[in-house]
């Protein structure tokens, strides 16, 4: 294990005084009334999630659970064999968020470490919500476990949460790019509006990439500042972050009914822009407000359809693994208690042999 200077972790009080300055959304913080930007932050999610709850309200009155019955069962085991490796993949390449801050940090923990917690963080704070919360009590008790300390975790916990969305600003702004005209005829704005959005947030991505490389970057947490990736990390976070969100979004693809007709560039689009509503709204796992945007959106197919295509997603990518991830967890606890028992069995033993 390295020692504690060679950590990327280091206090306020070290950094030079470039590092110290305030940033203007800081300044504006400190002038705002304490905690308005907490309230408004709470009002915002309400909002929104009470405009997602209208919406699918109004969708679910006019369905006939029946139909939606159905259409699930109209569902082949080919679309839930292929959802499930799609599924696989988008997991593996979550590891990839954990595996690319432990580089960045310097610790040396073994990958298996890294993706057991990467895997049990991300399937129980999808599930249950407020991840910072949920998924930090996760890695902080895996990652104790190799001698991480709550701050590093917490370093962590920011390296990751950066990788989660570059990877959603680098598709959401590739997508409005290349797929502008099949989104301009799901939203009937010019297409010329999505190409110069995208351009712009993918001018934004490569403008945090620059800024990243002129010299070492620090955010301040609670009297620390932790370090910020590099050039080569944020270029690897990036990749991992698109392949997670690609493999993500054909989970749900290849469930949906043959009657929507959108590319998919051009849904991997709506199926971003419904993962960022719904990490807004703070639902766990966005439930409510991804499902009415991505009925709201999808064109061609009935509704009853693509909401069994929907609830079957839900299952698959979050239920599936949040079962598996507390069966990972017990099982790998129980082994390291039984471990620790046999261990203090055999000192019994040889202290009371002659």
């Amino acid at each position: 294990m390295r020692k504690n200077e060679d950590l990327a972790i280091t206090s306020q009080s070290s950094l030079p005084a470039v590092v110290r300055r305030k940033s203007f959304f800081e300044t504006l913080r400190e002038r705002l009334p304490h905690g308005a930007s907490h309230v408004f932050g709470a009002l915002a999610s309400v909002a929104l999630f009470a405009v997602a709850a209208y919406i699918l309200g109004n969708v679910l009155s006019n369905m006939r659970f029946a139909d939606v019955v159905d259409a699930v069962k109209a569902t082949s085991g080919g679309q839930i064999l292929a959802a499930l490796f799609f599924t696989g993949l988008s997991y593996v390449a979550l590891t990839g968020y954990d595996f690319s801050a432990l580089r960045q940090i310097r610790h040396d923990a073994p990958y298996r470490v890294a993706a057991l917690a990467a895997f049990a963080s991300y399937a129980i704070s999808f599930n249950l919500g407020f991840p910072i919360v949920t998924a930090a009590a996760v890695r902080y008790w895996i990652y104790s476990r190799v001698q991480m300390s709550a701050l590093q975790v917490a370093n962590l916990t920011v390296i990751t949460g950066v990788t989660f969305w570059l990877g959603m600003t680098t598709v959401i702004g590739f997508t409005l790019v290349k797929a502008a005209e099949p989104l301009a005829a799901l939203d009937r704005l010019p297409v010329a509006l999505h190409m110069a959005l995208g351009v712009l947030i993918l001018a934004g991505v490569a403008g945090y990439g620059a800024w990243v490389a002129l010299e070492p970057r620090h955010i301040r947490l609670r009297g620390h500042a932790l370090q910020m990736p590099g050039v080569g990390s944020t270029v690897a976070q990036l990749i991992v972050g698109v392949a997670d969100l690609c493999a993500a979004a054909a989970a749900l693809y290849v469930l949906l009914p043959q009657g929507v007709h959108l590319d998919f560039t051009a849904f991997l689009a709506v199926y971003v822009l419904a993962c960022i509503l719904g990490v807004v709204s703070h639902a766990p796992g966005g439930i409510g407000v991804f499902e009415a945007t991505m009925l709201h959106a999808l064109p061609g197919a009935s509704q009853e359809s693509v909401l069994a295509s929907l609830l079957l997603f839900r299952v698959v990518y979050y239920f599936l693994p949040f079962v598996v991830a507390l069966a990972v967890l017990g099982a790998d606890e129980g082994a390291r208690r039984w471990s620790a028992l046999r261990d203090a069995v055999a000192r019994i033993f040889e202290e009371r042999s002659p």
